[in-house]
């Protein structure tokens, strides 16, 4: 491997532009949207309102560091100087172990829907086929990972503005040659009311619908290798409240308001597959599998290339090998893509050999990590405002609404919402599991940040010791 001059500015605005729309749109919209359906009825909407603001809330921070200081290690270079080494290492590497699992799931998931069209290559085959092409993609160059995403991206967001607009059509009862007979605004209320299962389940919900909203961050990560990295992340900040009521809240009130909450076709297809062949729409079954499809390997494109450039930031910074900082000719950091590939393979591994024990574990104890991250950078932030001001007040390009207050109000609906996980107790994936599991993990790799610092610590002193002692000696 050669040795180039770093990441390359290989990423077009209209890459960063799709990254960042794309970035919110993942496979857990289309697949989880169901189990929150059924749990809290058309309240969801409310579930999804409140983690959408969340996610506004937190991004408008990130936004704001990453406006001033645009790097590829993004909310984890920032709490590197805001917090201390400690933060940005564990946070860096809580992330980086979040994505590599998620390429296993992803993976797999995808296996599935490939093997059912294609059903004589195995279900494992898909999976590293669809691992291998990607690893490839993202190893020729940046540019070429921008383009695939730019293509995964666009699918997206037009299937879902074409699902809006079907619908909406559909419920106001003007979609020629469609059965709408359930469709229309009275499935709001009319089937136990907005929230049958109570208040209650808006929270419940929340849990639900929180981890299909990771990804938001992409777009920071991925402005360091953009043409202008300042005006991409102001725009990608600024965009984000139309791109989060778009497309989770204006697609999920489309499903609530086409079917019943209750009908038993949206748990058993899925809420988009039933909204769509209720309906009546030929092979919409097909179609929507086609676009989550194209949902995981998007999801698996941008998390092989979010992992990577995590790795090579940590690596730049010491508190990874130093291969991982290393690129080729073209900007890749080829080192910090296998080591990650290679556990996303293992990880693949462990879901077909050991489902339900190492694997299981694998997903609970990076299940909890978004909020970690999210928790992170509302800290850093309100560090970081005041380091900005101080040093160089033109970059505050883009700045936290009501600052300090409404940080701190975030700080504590993300600790609620971990709080209220903890008495989510049923089944092996539970909150409690998730966040308990999470923890030990975080506490793991805090632990393994603060023994680093103390080594690196005592070795400063042992040079600085040796530099008097020699000093000494040539001045006697």
């Amino acid at each position: 491997m050669t040795s180039g001059s770093g990441l390359q500015a290989g990423l077009k605005n209209r890459h960063l532009s799709m990254i960042a729309i794309g970035g919110v749109i993942g496979a857990g919209l289309f697949v989880g949207s169901s189990s929150g359906i059924a749990t809290a009825g058309p309240g969801i909407l409310l579930s999804y309102a409140l983690v959408g603001t969340l996610v506004v809330l937190v991004m408008r921070m990130l936004g704001e560091m990453s406006a001033a200081n645009p790097t590829s290690g993004s909310f984890s270079a920032h709490a590197d100087r805001a917090l201390g080494r400690w933060a940005g290492f564990s946070i860096g590497w809580l992330y980086w172990f979040f994505w590599v699992v998620v390429l296993a799931v992803e993976a797999t998931a995808g296996a599935k829907i490939l093997e059912g069209w294609i059903p004589a290559v195995p279900q494992w085959g898909w999976a590293l086929i669809v691992m291998v092409v990607l690893t490839a993609t993202n190893l020729v160059s940046v540019g070429s990972y921008g383009e695939f995403e730019f293509w995964f991206a666009g699918i997206k967001v037009v299937a879902i503005g074409a699902f809006i607009i079907v619908g909406a059509l559909a419920i106001f009862g003007v979609l020629p040659g469609a059965h709408t007979d359930k469709a229309g605004l009275g499935n709001l209320t009319d089937h136990g009311g907005f929230l049958p299962h109570g208040p209650g389940a808006i929270l419940t919900g929340v849990l639900l619908v929180v981890f299909s909203f990771m990804g938001s961050e992409i777009a920071t990560l991925a402005a360091g290798e953009s043409e202008d990295p300042q005006r991409a992340v102001t725009k990608s900040t600024n965009s984000i409240i139309w791109r989060i009521g778009v497309f989770y809240l204006g697609s999920i009130f489309i499903v609530v308001c086409l079917l019943p909450w209750n009908d038993p076709s949206i748990k058993a297809q899925g809420s988009y597959v039933a909204a769509l062949d209720s309906l009546g729409i030929a092979h919409a079954g097909q179609i929507m599998n086609f676009i989550v499809l194209t949902s995981v390997l998007s999801c698996l494109n941008s998390g092989l290339y979010t992992a990577s450039r995590m790795a090579f930031s940590l690596g730049g910074r010491g508190d990874a090998p130093k291969a991982f900082a290393r690129t080729t000719s073209r900007g890749v950091p080829m080192a910090a893509i296998i080591a990650s590939v290679v556990f996303g393979f293992v990880a693949v591994f462990f879901n077909y050999a050991y489902p339900d024990t190492v694997f299981l574990f694998l997903v609970n104890s990076s299940g909890a990590v978004a909020l970690f991250v999210w928790l992170v950078i509302c800290a850093s932030q309100l560090r970081m405002r005041r380091i900005i001001e101080r040093e160089s007040p033109e970059k505050l390009v883009v700045r936290m609404w009501l600052y300090p207050y409404l940080t701190w109000a975030t700080i504590a609906l993300i600790v609620f919402v971990l709080g209220y996980m903890l008495t989510d107790t049923e089944g092996e994936s539970s909150g409690r599991t998730t966040v308990l599991l999470s923890l030990l993990v975080a506490l793991a790799v805090i632990a393994v940040s603060v023994v680093k610092e103390r080594v690196r610590g005592g070795r400063a002193t042992a040079v600085a010791d040796t530099d008097t002692d020699t000093d000494k000696v040539s001045v006697g």
